[in-house]
């Protein structure tokens, strides 16, 4: 018998693969979350399974998502990825993860890791767990995507509006929005 599964994710091998192994698993480290972020940018405007199809080519287009890196690289290294056809050759998408990189690394100056400062958003400083029982009842954005958002927006990051936000937590486990039932689903 098939294990339940949140319906998003549907049959693609590589779609469940994901939700089984990574999405909603908590985060704590800035490596994976600076991996998310740059993902996630990307997608705006875009499925999901388009983006984890090219994961693999944005991990080795942004120097395997090492933010001081990438926080260094110029308009050589734009004019490089404008030519790579496994990634989204979309230059102000592109600039931005350059741009997000060395805003993830003030972050990090400032609250000790990235991770921190996104805690810091939640009550307690602890994840939020919803009991959603169907995908239609999970909103697109919360109160707290909201604030995080526009805390991101006056720092300077681009294409991380409320709801590219909350898919991001969503992703890096810090709202558990498995359903009811998932076997993935972890009430912790």
């Amino acid at each position: 018998m098939e294990p339940i599964r949140c319906g998003w994710c549907g049959d693609d091998p590589l779609y469940v693969k994901y939700h089984d192994e990574e999405w909603g698993r908590f985060v704590d480290n800035d490596e994976k979350m600076f991996e998310f972020l740059v993902l996630e940018s990307a997608q705006a405007g875009l499925s999901w399974i388009t983006i984890l199809r090219r994961r693999e080519n944005y991990r080795n287009a942004f120097a395997g998502f090492d933010v001081k890196k990438v926080a260094e690289f110029t308009d050589k290294d734009v004019e490089r990825l404008m030519q790579d056809a496994g990634i989204i050759r979309n230059r102000r998408k592109i600039e931005t993860a350059i741009t997000n990189a060395r805003l993830f690394i003030g972050i990090q100056k400032e609250f000790g890791s990235f991770y921190d400062y996104i805690l810091s958003f939640f009550p307690d400083n602890k994840p939020v767990v919803n009991n959603w029982k169907s995908i239609s009842e999970i909103p697109a954005t919360s109160e707290i995507s909201d604030a995080i958002s526009k805390d991101m927006k006056k720092r300077g990051f681009k294409f991380f509006g409320s709801t590219i936000c909350y898919a991001h937590l969503q992703a890096a486990g810090y709202i558990n929005d498995h359903i009811v039932g998932c076997h993935c689903r972890q009430d912790k």
